[in-house]
């Protein structure tokens, strides 16, 4: 349960100096906060503005008037936090929300920490340093309050934005206060007295997107709508295929087109510069075409005549599968994890059972495909973009432009999709580089198939289960053999680690020049899939409600656990299987509809889902889906339940009907044509969404809903099938399913 005080370094989160224009500015880091500008309501009124901000980097201000700004050093992907997290302030600050303005802040690491959007983690690390900074700055105004009212701080209350003496029937407002408190004493953080879930005003209540008037009525926000005088446009043009790289190049015809500019080579990552995780990119050498509009350039691109080699293997999947299907075959040299003696257990046994498990390569697509603006002078660069690690695109591009990074400005716009793929800022090192060597304001632009081709794929995976049961139909052995591109989707120490005595964990990697990244709950995106449907079969096999067998699991993990470092609370695990069979009526039955169940835990958040499916015409149709989520305190439930079922269609329509093919080194899959998403008619028809109020402190929820629908989805086709499914997509296996 949370503690009325928090105790945390006030220098690392804390900074107060008098406004220019009167008011009091508290700065503050906030790990991995968002937001940007624009007040907090749908319909959005006019606040009235105070003469003058003495405007920081990160930082609450409060106005004269009482209108509160807070920054947000974070970029918004969608996922809410430019909302949720200045609900997480102006709670502590005890202010009205409807007297609340968000802004973006450009990237500042000198004053803000973990400018990333990633992980799920934003309200995680973020809790405990907004919660102080509004709890500081309501202590500060309650101070400067005493001493006009000439009271005891003590007798004072606080509400809306107003600070009360009951005794004397007098109050305050903060903007009368807010000068006269920037010269108050900054209190320690231990001494502050935060907030209880019960007095929570803004906390646990829906409230609208902020930025949700501007999405509606248009307004520019994301990286796409920047328009800057001068400004021309740029394309890229990579290899047609992994592994390949040019070899000539005739751009006459392109040059001469109307509009045209310039085409000419770049290369991203020259000699001497050594690339971050976020550089991933497969394709660093490049070709760039630079005009006028973007229909021009779109048309000069196409009469470029370009002439690559193959520099590098030409893979295809066929061999990506084949590999995958060697690697997962034997074992690897070190194990992940081994508690008790596992081939004895499985030696002794009266039953085995032993599966394998597929999925293809994913791409991101963002519905916004990447972009970003570059000015690039002769000693500056100032760049504004889509991008989830500002702060770690900084060092890239004064490496290859050789511009000290103080002098390299980063602003970051609303994301039109994120998923992990604006993790890795490559095309801001493009358009960086070009506008350098064009000496203009670029912005580059990538089209649908610039970005499905180039990489930074969720990578294929391939796992095989092996459990087996004694003859009063006990788990008693367990074996997991992971392999990936560029990485095993094993996570060794995860459930039923710990619930079985006798556990193998194994992992493989299977090298390629196809680049792979994160992708919506990296690794658990499939590993939960195959888990939970392997677990499913072992629970019939042994005579046992899905449900309960999961539950007999979780209680030997929490009564007599195996080893010390599984890497989750079983209590909490089980506390919301049995809130979902609780919620969705498990065990009853209905005329014509198949349930499946699925439960798994990642990003420091629970999720149990109960998928209902009926099969109409010989086709699938998700009727309802059930799910109970386990993440802590929820702050804003509205943005809450939209991430969990923004992931739960995500993760259907990936398990269901998408898939990425190579042959040669090429996708063959380019755009939506050919790249199966999930379509509208095709979600579930109803979802409901259930927290467990615990009190918890708040954990990730932008990612963790997807995983396992995927399971619950393949458990309740069985159902209504009587057939298994191994290989993702689900969809080409019409046969199984008819």
């Amino acid at each position: 349960m949370e503690k009325n005080i928090t105790q945390s370094n006030r220098r690392s989160f804390l900074k107060v100096s008098a406004a220019a224009g009167g008011g009091m500015v508290l700065g503050f880091n906030i790990a991995g906060c968002k937001t940007e500008p624009k007040r907090p309501s749908f319909i959005e009124p006019v606040l009235e503005q105070p003469q003058a901000w003495n405007q920081m980097n990160g930082f609450l201000r409060i106005g004269e008037n009482g209108v509160v700004t807070i920054m947000s050093p974070n970029p918004e992907i969608g996922q809410n936090v430019k909302t949720s997290m200045p609900m997480i302030v102006a709670e502590e600050l005890d202010v009205s929300w409807d007297n609340v303005i968000v802004e973006q802040a450009g990237l500042d690491t000198d004053n803000f920490q973990r400018q990333i959007a990633g992980g799920s983690q934003s309200i995680r690390f973020g809790w405990d340093g907004l919660r102080n900074a509004g709890a500081t700055a309501r202590h500060m105004l309650v101070e400067a309050a005493a001493q006009k009212l000439e009271v005891p701080a003590s007798e004072l209350t606080t509400s809306e934005g107003v600070i009360y003496h009951k005794a004397s029937d007098r109050s305050v407002g903060y903007g009368e206060v807010a000068s006269a408190a920037a010269s108050v004493e900054v209190p320690d953080p231990k001494d502050l007295k935060l907030k209880t879930t019960k007095d929570y005003k803004i906390i646990g209540k829906d409230t609208r997107n902020v930025d949700g008037f501007n999405i509606a009525t248009g307004k520019p926000l994301f990286g796409l709508d920047i328009q800057r005088p001068g400004m021309l446009i740029a394309m890229i043009e990579h290899a047609p295929a992994f592994g390949m790289k040019l070899k000539s190049m005739d751009a006459a015809k392109a040059k001469s087109m109307p509009g045209i500019k310039d085409v000419f080579e770049i290369n991203t990552l020259p000699e001497g510069v050594t690339a971050q995780w976020s550089d991933v990119n497969a394709f660093p050498n490049l070709v760039a075409i630079v005009g006028e509009s973007t229909w021009q350039v779109m048309k000069a691109k196409k009469a470029l005549k370009l002439e690559w080699e193959q520099d590098t293997a030409a893979e295809s999947s066929s061999d990506h599968e084949a590999n995958l299907a060697e690697l997962v075959s034997k074992a690897p040299s070190e194990q992940a994890r081994a508690d008790g003696d596992v081939n004895k257990a499985f030696g002794d046994a009266a039953q085995v059972i032993e599966k394998t498990y597929n999925a293809p390569f994913l791409a991101h697509n963002t519905m916004e495909p990447m972009n970003f603006f570059a000015h690039v002078t002769e000693d500056t660069a100032e760049l504004e973009g889509p991008v989830q690690t500002a702060q770690f695109l900084r060092p890239t591009v004064s490496a290859v432009c050789g511009i000290p990074e103080e002098n390299i400005s980063i602003m970051m716009t609303r994301m039109g999709g994120g998923f992990g793929r604006r993790l890795y800022g490559h095309y801001g090192t493009e358009a960086a580089v070009i506008s350098q060597k064009v000496g203009a304001p670029i912005k580059l632009v990538y089209s649908r198939e610039d970005d499905m081709t180039q990489g930074t794929y969720r990578p294929a995976y391939k796992v095989t289960y092996k459990a087996g049961l004694d003859a009063d139909n006990n788990l008693i052995a367990f074996h997991v053999r992971g392999a990936g591109t560029h990485g095993s989707p094993v996570f060794a120490n995860r459930y039923p680690a710990g619930a079985v005595a006798n556990y193998l964990a194994e992992n493989h990697t299977q090298e390629s020049n196809i680049s792979t990244g994160a992708w919506r709950a990296p690794r658990s995106n499939f590993i939960a899939t195959a888990e939970q449907s392997f677990l499913d079969e072992v629970a019939e096999a042994a005579g046992k409600d899905p449900i309960e067998f999961r539950l007999e699991l979780f209680e030997k993990a929490k009564s007599n656990p195996v080893g010390e470092d599984n890497d989750y609370d079983a209590e909490r695990y089980a506390g919301v299987l049995k809130l979902v069979k609780e919620k969705s009526g498990w065990g009853t039955t209905k005329d014509g509809i198949h349930r499946g169940v699925s439960a798994y835990y990642c990003h420091n958040s629970y999720v149990a889902q109960v998928l209902e499916v009926a099969m109409e015409n010989g086709n699938p149709v998700v009727k309802k889906v059930t799910c109970a989520v386990d993440c802590g305190i929820v702050i804003n439930p509205e943005g809450a339940r939209n991430q969990i079922e923004g992931g739960i269609v995500d993760g259907i329509g990936h398990a269901m009907y998408s898939a990425l093919t190579f042959e040669k080194g090429m996708p063959k899959q380019k755009n939506f044509n050919s790249y199966r998403l999930i379509r509208h008619a095709e979600a579930p028809e109803k979802i409901d969404v259930h927290f467990v109020d615990n009190g918890e402190k708040p954990t990730g929820l932008g990612e963790p809903s997807l995983p396992p629908i995927g399971a619950a989805l393949a458990n309740a086709l069985y159902k209504a099938t009587g057939t298994r499914l191994y290989t993702q997509p689900f969809n080409e296996q019409e046969a199984l399913l008819g």
